[in-house]
């Protein structure tokens, strides 16, 4: 772990930018010099990125069907992109779907085991999300027993089934393609589907003894995709106090007004909309209908997202930063981070004066450095 006093840099504490030196010492962020110099005049130093939920780390894990067969070496190369892209702690959001293949149980129990056989050894706080499919009802009675085994603490229901055409007995778009990927048979796939939506009475009593069953094993729920007010309230009632992704105005503020934490894609808000038509997370965080911004499916979003939140002046930059570093962590109640704060993680990105990432340490430990930035430290 580095011990180092970083000098001539914009660093940005709890008040806002200003040039006091940072110091780092045992991993944490301490209020006494240590002695040793690094002078980073030209960068930015801000607090490191609390990457809420992502799944951009599939393609590290199985880039193609069948080609990865060890799933540490892949869990390796997601961290890179994470450091790389100036996140310091990573939740990784594992699917266990209807859809199977990568997101089948079988695979999710694999990088589970793998996040608890690799995670410590890596530099970055790589953190197991569950995102769990509502419909898999019979699944319900060994899910507690399976997340306590993965160390899941934090589990995320959606449900992705095609209602409206399962209804209608119509087989929904792409479904060969997806069929083919989890290794079924099309029929035999669409067929699966329509009983799963012919069970969906089910899947509203049940629901309320599981998410009982992880609360009181001091799991953290939330809902994804919500849509209506209705049914965040729904899911506010069965404990889960995290809305991701609210895909309507009405279902975001119902969590917020009820006091419930709300976490939007950064991707939506960087390409100026939702690629599925949902409301925009720009309008929400104008409308101060976000808590944390997170990932999804693309690592670099975060960093763009705030940036372009405080040179458009939605936001000022200490309140934009905050929504992918002190406000993520809020989310997921880790008090020792997201602010560079003494006695708090020495977790920090430096931005050079481009804003790119010059570096990224996650517990006082290098885990991306490049560059210029580099000299810097070696020379201090």
């Amino acid at each position: 772990m580095l011990a180092i006093d970083i000098i001539g840099a914009e660093v940005l504490y709890p008040d806002g930018l200003s040039r006091p030196p940072l110091s780092l010492a045992d991993g944490l962020i301490v209020d006494a010099p240590v002695g040793r110099a690094v002078d980073l005049s030209g960068f930015r130093v801000l607090p490191g990125i609390v990457d809420v939920h992502g799944d951009g780390f599939e393609r590290h894990l199985a880039p193609r069907r069948g080609a990865m067969k060890q799933m540490g070496e892949g869990l390796r190369a997601a961290e890179a992109e994470l450091a790389a892209n100036g996140i310091t702690t990573g939740v990784l959001a594992q699917f266990v779907s209807w859809e199977g293949g990568l997101r089948g149980l079988d695979f999710a129990d694999q990088v589970f085991a793998a996040i608890a056989e690799v995670g410590p050894d890596l530099v970055t706080d790589l953190r197991p999300q569950l995102r769990f499919e509502t419909h898999l009802i019979d699944l319900y009675a060994t899910l507690p027993e399976r997340v306590a085994k993965w160390g899941v603490a934090y589990v995320v229901f959606n449900d992705h089934l095609p209602h409206e055409r399962l209804a209608e007995g119509r087989k929904p778009p792409r479904i060969t393609g997806q069929a083919l990927k989890a290794g079924r048979n099309p029929d035999v796939h669409f067929q699966m589907l329509l009983d799963l939506h012919a069970r969906s009475g089910e899947v509203f009593a049940a629901l309320g003894p599981l998410c009982d069953a992880l609360l009181a094993a001091g799991v953290r729920i939330g809902s994804h995709d919500d849509n209506t007010a209705e049914a965040r309230a729904q899911w506010r009632a069965r404990g889960a106090r995290v809305a991701e992704f609210p895909e309507t105005q009405g279902a975001a503020e119902a969590a917020r007004s009820a006091g419930d934490a709300v976490v939007l894609g950064a991707p939506n808000l960087v390409r100026g909309g939702s690629h599925k038509g949902n409301v925009s997370a720009l309008d929400l965080v104008a409308m101060g209908q976000c808590d944390a911004l997170a990932s999804d499916y693309h690592y670099p979003s975060p960093r763009r997202a705030a940036l372009m939140l405080a040179r458009s002046g939605v936001l000022d930059f200490a309140a934009a930063w905050a929504l992918v570093s002190s406000g993520p962590a809020r989310v997921l109640g880790l008090t020792d981070r997201g602010r560079l704060v003494p006695g708090l993680r020495a977790d920090i990105v430096i931005l050079d004066a481009e804003d790119r990432v010059a570096a990224t340490l996650s517990g006082g430990r290098v885990s991306y450095m490049s560059g210029d930035v580099a000299e810097r430290f070696v020379a201090g």
